[in-house]
């Protein structure tokens, strides 16, 4: 077994199949953790799986790394999934990362009802379903956890074409401080990341006029990297943050 910040510990990470999904999985397995990567894109999941984990660590006392699919929007995939992890591995995961997230741009006058509805959906409703069924989970098997919600720094200062998903973010932070609330007298912790502009697909569909602009609004001058988020969601997932619960960081390069 490899000796890391999380090691023997069962992780479920949700829009593993690219991103910043699939750069926290190869963090958390680098550490010592056994992955599960979900994605809607099943053959996403299994490519993570597959091709871009630490695979050191494949196997260890609570088993395989494993890809699932699954849809965060839907309450009886997120049940499905669980009864899958149950049936696995035995135990409920003790690191929930959920990363899974769209977009759907448009400017606020041309906004289509459906276009708001499906962020919402997915962002912040899919992070409502899987945190509550993974923490009923884990008080239900007196496990202790780390639930880390990946939001964005655009819920916290708005951007121009970005209603829903704006919205659908600055919800998640307001969760996950409710979250933590709750759920500290179970000895699970819930806290958020606030990615600024990452080099992730979603980004690399901006126009590079666009992502010139931006580049100007970062002190370091250049985006972010999948992977330096996922080194603050290894340490959120560890040991090493054990009083930290209800917060929001963020990783913007000073944005």
């Amino acid at each position: 077994m490899v000796v890391g910040l999380v090691s023997g510990r069962l992780a479920l990470v949700t829009g593993a199949g690219s991103g910043i999904g699939r750069a926290a999985c190869q963090v958390l397995s680098r550490e010592g953790a056994t992955v599960i990567a979900a994605d809607k894109n099943y053959d996403a999941a299994s490519e993570t799986i597959t091709k871009h984990i630490a695979l050191a660590c494949g196997a260890n006392d609570i088993g395989d790394h494993s890809a699932m699919e699954l849809d965060v929007s839907n309450g009886k995939s997120v049940q499905n999934m669980l009864q899958a992890i149950i049936a696995e591995y035995k135990t409920p995961p003790r690191i929930v990362v959920n990363s899974a997230g769209i977009t759907r741009d448009n400017w606020l006058l041309k906004l289509s009802e459906e276009d708001y509805d499906t962020v919402i959906n997915v962002n912040l409703k899919g992070t409502f379903l899987i945190m509550q069924t993974f923490a009923r989970a884990m008080t239900e098997a007196s496990v202790a956890g780390s639930i880390i919600n990946i939001s964005s720094i655009v819920g916290k200062y708005g951007n121009i074409g970005q209603t829903n998903y704006s919205a659908s973010k600055a919800g998640v932070v307001a969760m996950t401080q409710t979250a933590a609330k709750e759920l500290g007298k179970f000895n699970i912790r819930v806290n958020a990341i606030l990615p600024g502009f990452i080099d992730t697909p979603i980004v690399k569909t901006v126009p590079d006029k666009v992502k010139a602009q931006m580049l100007k609004l970062i002190p370091l001058g250049r985006l972010g990297e999948p992977t330096e988020v996922a080194e603050v969601i290894s340490f959120l997932s560890s040991d090493k943050s054990s009083f930290i619960t209800g917060a929001a960081i963020d990783v913007t390069g000073g944005f």
